[in-house]
C-alpha cells in the first residue's frame, strides 16, 4: 500500500519511512507523486497547518496522507521561531545561515536561559480529505553555544535534548534520534492509530 507523505524534503521522508517500517507500506513524497503546489500555511497553530496540508495534499493525490507542522520554541525568544521556524530569518537562508541566524539572536544568553522545545504536530486524512487522526510529540531540551555533529536536518546541530549527556540531536545516531525526537514521539502516538486504520482500509 502507497501512502503520501506531504513534503518535498526527502530528509523528512526517510526518517518517518524508518520509524513507520513495521507498518509495511511504502511511503511517497509530493515529488514522487507529481505534485508540484504549495499549501499556504495560515493557520495560527501547528496543528491548523498540519490539518491544512493533509486535507489538501490527500484531496490532490486520492490517497491516505500524512502531513506535519513542527517547529523549535525558544524560551528566551518568546517561543520563537514557533510556526516559523522553516522560514526564519529571511527568504532563501539555508539551514545553516538559519540556525546561525538564531545563535546570534540569543548570543548574549546564558546556558542557563537556553532553554527550548522541538514540537511535531501529525495529522492524517484520507483520499476525501477528511482527518482521521491526529497526534504531537514534544522533545525538551536547550540550544548549544555553537553548532556541532552532522547527522540529522534543519537545527539539529544546535539543539541539546535532554538526557543526551550534552550531545546535540546532530550527534546522535538515526535510532537514537527516533526514540526521543518530537516527530519519534508524535509518530510512537500514531503508529497504533494508524495501523488499525490501514488494517480497516484494507480489510
Amino acid at each position: 500500500m502507497k501512502l503520501l507523505i506531504a513534503t518535498r524534503n526527502q530528509g523528512k521522508v526517510k526518517e518517518l519511512a524508518e520509524m513507520m517500517a513495521n507498518l509495511g507500506v511504502e511511503w511517497l513524497s509530493l515529488s514522487d507523486v507529481n505534485i508540484d503546489f504549495d499549501v499556504d500555511e495560515t493557520g495560527s497553530t501547528f496543528v491548523e497547518n498540519a490539518t491544512l496540508k493533509a486535507e489538501a495534499y490527500a484531496r490532490a493525490s486520492g490517497m491516505i496522507t500524512l502531513a506535519d507542522d513542527s517547529g523549535l520554541e525558544v524560551a528566551a525568544l518568546g517561543g520563537a521561531p514557533g510556526i516559523y521556524t522553516a522560514r526564519y530569518g529571511s527568504a532563501g537562508m539555508s539551514h545553516e545561515e538559519r540556525f546561525q541566524f538564531l545563535l546570534q539572536n540569543l548570543v548574549d544568553v546564558p546556558p542557563e536561559k537556553r532553554r527550548a522545545q522541538f514540537r511535531a504536530v501529525i495529522v492524517v486524512a484520507d483520499p476525501e480529505g477528511q482527518v482521521l487522526t491526529t497526534s504531537e510529540g514534544i522533545c525538551p531540551g536547550a540550544i548549544a553555544l555553537a553548532p556541532r555533529g552532522t547527522n540529522g536536518f534543519g537545527y539539529d546541530p544546535i539543539f541539546l535534548p535532554d538526557g543526551q549527556n550534552g550531545r546535540t540531536m546532530a550527534e546522535l545516531q538515526p535510532e537514537e534520534k527516533h526514540l526521543i525526537s518530537h516527530r519519534g514521539r508524535a509518530i510512537a502516538k500514531l503508529a497504533p492509530r494508524l495501523a488499525e486504520l490501514l488494517s480497516l482500509t484494507q480489510s
